[in-house]
């Protein structure tokens, strides 16, 4: 038994006994997601198999949620309170790494690679799904449990859907977990609102050396949104931001484009502001399309509320936090973070060894996740769990060095802890549940929640599937021989 088992109940007691007892398996797990490196849409080996593993330990899974083939949602027991668990598992673009390695070296050059860490908040997730099931079961415990695998949220796309559908109607309270370098947990405002819309400019093409003046450029159009956009930057707010990529330019450079796109995205504090800036975008683009006589089309992606942390659920994991305490670091791995940090030139501080206090109120920033939407339905908390390398920057080549090593391992391994000791801890002490539900109601403040999504708005089920369909074949080589197994 554990030091942390002997002074917690029996329940989490339990619960930290299974997880040490598999931490192989959560490793393993671990680096599987690591090794499928799967893109936004597209995590269909990642979901299959973490289906796989909480079907095995008796759950019960709807895939294909909300139309997102890569989404699920996984029940077990019965009755109040209902506790919704939820976290991403997608990777990045050209972030391709090798772990362990304190230098840039591809595992496939050019592939999408786990650069954030999504492949440990996957493995945190089933981990203390199974061990609070575990513990369910043993105590006869009342309540239910959802796991939702959300996809995608490096586009913000999936869990805006799933609200907006009535995933989390009946869900009590919610939490939420993702990689950091410590474990940590805050409330307040905790990050911003956005808007993630595609815009479509539709014109005639012609001969560009013969007879340009015939044709209607619609790439002209997004060249004009764009600087309609950068002179209203004079006039944003200072939380206001605005960020787009051109994603179809046109074909050859001899034919004026019939068909240009650009894709931008919309951050403000507020979901209001969020929204404000969208709309103002719209204006923008019909004017660029009047000036160039073409036309406009916009579909939006996503739109997600800022999220925010209730602070009842963020004392009670600050809690368990100080329960399950840091992981014991070793020299070889305190080595290892300190020579990525040499390398990329941040503060050689090594790992992190203390814990920190409960962070609160919150300084909102400017990032975005879209769990924020279920932060407006239902109490939330999102904690942080170690497993990163301190000042190292996500979609950087460094921050995947460890995420599947045994620094991500630890980190994983006391993540789960925290989550599945949070998790009975509602279970045997419904108060908590219900003076949660009391501290939101004064926390939002009267703000009723809408969705931003349009109703009906469809998951943008092809996107990444040609960039998996190029590199799937290539990085197949190198998954990992056997699957985890949950005992």
């Amino acid at each position: 038994m554990s030091m942390q088992a002997a002074i917690a109940s029996r329940e989490k007691a339990l619960c930290f006994d299974y997880l040490d007892r598999n931490a192989k398996a959560i490793a393993a797990l671990n680096d599987s997601i690591f090794y499928f490196a799967e893109l936004g849409m597209q995590e269909i080996k990642t979901a299959g198999l973490m289906c796989e593993l909480l079907e095995k330990g008796d759950f019960k899974v709807q895939r294909g949620i909300s139309g997102f083939a890569s989404g699920f949602c996984a029940t077990c027991g019965s009755g109040a309170p209902v506790i919704a668990i939820h976290t991403e598992y997608d990777a990045n673009p050209d972030n391709s790494q090798a772990s362990g390695v304190a230098e840039q070296r591809a595992i496939v050059e050019g592939a999408p690679g786990h650069c954030e860490g999504h492949n440990v908040n996957g493995a945190v997730l089933v981990a203390s799904a199974l061990a609070a099931k575990a513990a369910i079961d043993t105590f006869g415990l009342t309540g239910t449990l959802k796991v939702f695998g959300a996809p995608a949220e490096e586009q913000l796309i999936s869990r805006p859907y799933f609200v907006r559908d009535g995933w989390f109607d009946d869900a009590d309270i919610a939490f939420a977990n993702h990689i950091g370098t410590d474990l940590s947990v805050g409330y307040g405002l905790i990050q911003s609102a956005l808007v993630s819309a595609s815009f479509t400019f539709h014109g005639e093409t012609a001969h560009a050396g013969v007879a340009p003046w015939k044709g209607r450029d619609a790439l002209d159009g997004v060249i004009l949104m764009d600087m309609g956009l950068a002179q209203y930057r004079e006039h944003m707010t200072p939380s206001m931001r605005a960020q787009r990529v051109i994603t179809n330019g046109g074909d050859q450079p001899n034919v004026i484009p019939r068909t240009a796109a650009v894709w931008w995205m919309f951050r403000d504090c507020s979901a209001e502001g969020a929204l404000k800036l969208f709309e103002q975008a719209k204006k923008i683009a019909e004017g660029a399309a009047l000036m160039t006589d073409t036309s406009v089309s916009v579909e939006v992606i996503s739109a997600v509320w800022p999220v925010r942390g209730n602070r009842t659920l963020a004392e009670l994991f600050q809690r368990e936090i100080e329960l399950v305490g840091v992981p014991d670091w070793t020299k070889e791995e305190d080595d290892l973070a300190r020579a990525v940090q040499a390398k990329v030139k941040v503060p050689v501080e090594g790992l992190k060894r203390t814990i920190a206090g409960l962070k609160g109120p919150a300084v909102q920033n400017p990032g975005a996740n879209d769990a924020g939407d279920i932060s407006w339905k239902v109490p939330m908390v999102k904690f942080y769990f170690p497993g990163s390398i301190p000042h190292v920057n996500f979609h950087h080549w460094a921050a995947g060095v460890p995420l599947a090593t045994s620094i991500a391992h630890k980190g994983a391994l006391a993540g789960a802890k925290v989550m599945a000791a949070a998790i009975v801890e509602c279970l045997k002490n419904p108060a908590i549940v219900a003076e949660a539900k009391r501290t939101f109601k004064d926390e939002i403040d009267g703000v009723e929640y809408r969705p931003l999504l349009p109703s009906d708005e469809k998951p943008p089920t092809d996107l990444n599937r040609a960039m998996m369909d190029k590199y799937r074949p290539l990085m197949e080589k190198h998954y990992l021989a056997q699957k985890p197994v949950f005992s």
